[in-house]
């Protein structure tokens, strides 16, 4: 069934829709937070798991300040003499380069801050910058804006560089996102990822228009130039020592590696969830970013991935709200939930490629919507049910029922003229002329009402329909619209029934005296059904020799003192479905207008045998 929805509700939804829809990718390309990223972060969780864990780059290491290295040392934090022991220790096991993802801001002793400025100046070596970011304050082209950092001693500051280890967590405290330019009063400030990878891969990166160029490869960036974390797995994916080992003179081996220095112990320093562990120490997020940096493996999010994101919004909402308004429901449904599940599936494959796609923003842009228009179109078309039920009722009033269900069902029905067989029966009553004029109109009225009443009651129990009342007649047809090996035996049956039903009555209402006979004739033969009348104005008629014959059998009846005549063709008909019809007399008549002549079966009231009730019911 097609759409009942008017076309201006149609339009007013795809409006409404292409609005909603342009809304939310307007926010999704300009980076702004939402609601809808607490959905793509699941999703992203779930396209992380169904990838797996991946093998970290070999040239990045972490030496972490574990739990033994605390209870080893005693206190945390450790001194800055035994960090710089530590530093030492790095150096001498052929590290590259060194990270220190630990705050050196603070007072310390004069002897530990030269050991430790010593110890830096050793090896290269960038240390931790924390700053505060503000939360309302952004440049045009979304670099995070610094109010206030947290600097190291300025006497280490001054033989290492420095780095700022901000990053960007979800609505449910993940990290997704590592930026590598900050802006300070200064000037543009680098990420401790940033600094680290410049130090540890020896190649100066610089800063594209969507990305950063390292060496002769070139890395999109989301915007802002924010890298977009790809976990390599749970705890200690990225290879783990203890900086224990080191200051325990273990044979440790970093050669040409860079070292990532920082906290691991239980509960000091920072912790995240992230897709494989509900708690991560930064270290572990930071040396991610690095090793992404290094490897190249980070997640593509950038301004071509976010329009690709925002056309397929627009292109689902509104290809969604097309098929709800205009194609039948069930495959409009089918249709626009695969949309959706067509994107979840190129967003999981393309995930395996590294391009991150928002899985969450089609379904956020298109679902309400689209649920608010078939909502509505299940309302209109609740109400052309309604509707079309009280047009099929009021149809039923001025045609057969069975005929109304099929027009109303198919407008189409007999635009083209049908011919097939059927059992034509008329009846009318003798008399009726004369009691019309004693009653006068009112009760004439009532009268014909009971008789087309009784009609129409007899009729439709051996599945015949009314294709026309004419005053004290009517003109029934059996096999109409369809055709059944049962109609001449519904129609011989029928027209017993009628006849007795009918004088039933003229005894009970007292006009016997008036109505002398009922007559009622049957014939069997072919038939044309089809529309007669102007295109405006139609009704269902069947014509032929056989509609006819079955009227000029009134006259027959009227001139052999019959009840109810019947051709010799229909009580075959009758008897080859069992009906076993046997008239009383038998005679051949001549048809007024018709050359050839007809054998028929006549039965007086008296004589009306016994017959089922319904078809198929015995007598």
């Amino acid at each position: 069934m097609t759409s009942a929805l008017p076309r201006w509700v149609a339009a007013a939804a795809l409006l409404s829709g292409l609005i909603w829809a342009g809304l939310l990718s307007q926010q999704h390309l300009a980076g702004k937070a939402s609601l809808i990223d607490r959905f793509e972060t699941v999703l992203l969780d779930l396209r992380i798991t169904l990838t797996g864990q991946r093998p970290a780059p070999d040239d990045i290491v972490i030496v972490a300040i574990d739990d033994r290295t605390v209870s080893e040392a005693g206190s945390y934090p450790l001194s800055r003499k035994t960090l710089a022991d530590l530093i030492l220790k790095i150096r001498e096991a052929g590290a590259a380069a060194l990270a220190v993802d630990i705050l050196l801001s603070g007072a310390s002793g004069e002897t530990d801050a030269a050991a430790l400025t010593a110890a830096l100046k050793t090896l290269p070596a960038v240390i931790a910058v924390a700053a505060q970011v503000s939360e309302t304050e952004q440049t045009a082209n979304a670099v995070p804006v610094v109010r206030e950092a947290l600097a190291p001693d300025t006497r280490f500051a001054d033989v290492a560089t420095e780095g700022l280890v901000n990053i960007v967590t979800d609505g449910g405290g993940t990290p997704r996102h590592i930026p590598l330019l900050f802006l300070s009063d200064s000037g543009l400030q680098p990420a401790f990822s940033l600094k680290a990878l410049e130090l540890g891969s020896g190649k100066t990166p610089s800063m594209t228009a969507d990305g950063v160029r390292i060496g002769d490869r070139e890395l999109p960036l989301d915007l802002g130039w924010h890298l977009a974390l790809n976990y390599y797995g749970p705890a200690e994916t990225i290879e783990t020592i203890s900086a224990e080992s080191l200051l325990g003179d273990e044979t440790v081996a970093l050669h040409g590696r860079l070292a990532v220095l920082g906290v691991t112990a239980t509960a000091v320093g920072d912790r995240f969830a992230s897709p494989f562990d509900p708690v991560l120490p930064g270290v572990e997020i930071q040396a991610t970013g690095i090793a992404n940096l290094l490897d190249g493996s980070a997640l593509t999010r950038n301004s071509t991935l976010r329009l690709t994101d925002a056309a397929a919004t627009l292109t689902i909402t509104l290809a969604g709200l097309a098929a709800i308004a205009f194609l039948p429901l069930a495959p409009a449904v089918i249709f626009y939930l695969a949309l959706l599940s067509g994107w979840l599936v190129l967003t999981l494959v393309l995930f395996g490629q590294g391009q991150w796609l928002n899985a969450a923003l089609p379904f956020a842009a298109s679902l309400p919507p689209v649920i608010g228009l078939l909502l509505a179109r299940q309302v209109f078309e609740r109400l052309r049910s309604q509707k079309m039920a009280r047009a099929r009722e009021a149809l039923s009033r001025f045609q057969s029922p069975k005929l109304a269900g099929r027009v109303a069902e198919d407008p189409s029905f007999l635009a083209v003229p049908k011919e097939q067989t059927a059992a034509m029966l008329f009846i009318d009553l003798s008399g009726y002329t004369g009691l019309s004029e004693a009653l006068g109109p009112v009760r004439t009225r009532d009268f014909l009402k009971d008789f087309h009443t009784i009609v129409v009651d007899v009729v439709s129990r051996y599945g015949g329909v009314v294709l026309d009342f004419m005053g004290d007649g009517a003109m029934l047809g059996f096999g109409i619209p369809d055709a059944s090996k049962d109609d001449p035996e519904n129609a011989a049956h029928c027209s017993f029934l009628l006849e007795r039903a009918v004088g039933a009555w003229i005894e009970e209402t007292g006009m016997s005296g008036r109505i002398s006979r009922v007559r009622v004739g049957a014939h069997v033969g072919q038939v044309v059904l089809s529309r007669l009348g102007h295109d405006r104005q139609q009704q269902i008629a069947a014509t032929g020799d056989c509609v006819n014959v079955a009227a000029r059998l009134l006259e027959v009846a009227k001139d052999h003192d019959a009840s109810v005549v019947l051709s010799a063709d229909l009580m075959h008909a009758a008897a080859l479905s069992g009906a076993g019809l046997t008239a009383p007399r038998q005679v051949t008549v001549t048809i007024r207008g018709r050359q050839q002549d007809l054998t028929v079966g006549l039965w007086r009231s008296d004589e009306n045998p016994s017959v089922p009730l319904v078809p198929g019911a015995t007598g």
